[in-house]
């Protein structure tokens, strides 16, 4: 089942890649698809809990650069392949039947959807209508590639707290964390797609998610937002003369962190509240 989590995880991530480089109908099927398995990967998790197996997240490297969609397509569909040979090794044969079936219809509709030609690697580093100076630019390439890794990190960290969890209080904000990090890594994607700087993010290190400290986790967490903010003020001031809307865009993303620190304060208050039971 660990092959079978990993080659599930490394799916997921590709589909997400796939869809974040269409600049057709394409994105939304393919974001879709990628939202379907990413359950799976939760599901998969789920079972091997409950049959006391441990994990990681631990995967492979994932290539993506391609100039036509349907390179990255046919990758697809032989990772799911792939997967279909693993699916033998989960006990749950209810989990297996749903996602046996789920892959099946995403295979068969990857091979229809229309092709098309890929700008998301040609490192033009250019907005659509937006002209940005080298400064503002410079400032928000460096930002898009820090955060969607930190988004990423975010999702896998709040996923795994999450799954081995069952305090309903705590899964709550745990749900609306991941919510939110995979807003913001598909905004900040697709931002980096259109610059031709699109990246998979890199892999994380299993002592950032198997915490044995929530409650430092969550400390150290508050500040980080706290930081986040300050680089979303720092980069809608850089980019404020060149672009209105990409401004307000970061003040829109600043003011979410506001509530992602009043979720972890509750959250931290809550193990505290627990401890002194």
């Amino acid at each position: 089942m660990t092959t079978l989590l990993i080659k599930t995880h490394e799916l997921w991530l590709e589909t997400l890649m796939a869809g974040l480089m269409s600049r057709t109908k394409n994105r939304e099927t393919l974001y879709n698809f990628a939202d379907i398995i990413f359950r799976h990967m939760r599901w998969i998790e789920r079972c091997m809990i409950l049959n006391n197996k441990t994990y990681n997240y631990d995967r492979d490297s994932i290539p993506i650069k391609v100039t036509k969609l349907s390179g990255i397509l046919n990758n697809i569909n032989h990772r799911i392949g792939e997967i279909d040979l693993q699916l033998l090794s989960c006990p749950d044969k209810d989990l297996v039947k749903r996602i046996a079936s789920d892959l099946k219809y995403i295979r068969k509709t990857l091979t229809v959807l229309p092709d098309e030609n890929i700008t998301a690697f040609d490192a033009s580093r250019k907005l659509d209508d937006i002209e940005l100076t080298k400064e503002a630019t410079d400032a928000l390439t460096l930002f898009l590639f820090e955060e969607s890794y930190k988004e990423y990190e975010l999702i896998m960290i709040y996923n795994y707290l999450q799954a081995h969890s069952s305090d309903a209080f705590l899964n709550r904000i745990f749900q609306i964390m991941i919510d939110e990090s995979m807003f913001h890594l598909r905004s900040f994607a697709e931002m980096m797609s259109e610059m031709g700087i699109l990246g998979v993010p890199r892999v994380i290190h299993k002592s950032l998610y198997i915490i044995d400290d929530v409650k430092q986790f969550l400390k150290d967490g508050i500040d980080e937002e706290i930081a986040a903010k300050e680089m979303c003020v720092e980069l809608s001031d850089a980019v404020a003369k060149d672009s209105k809307e990409l401004a307000d865009f970061f003040d829109f993303i600043n003011n979410q962190e506001d509530y992602h620190i009043s979720l972890m304060k509750d959250a931290l208050a809550h193990y505290e509240e627990l401890e002194n039971e």
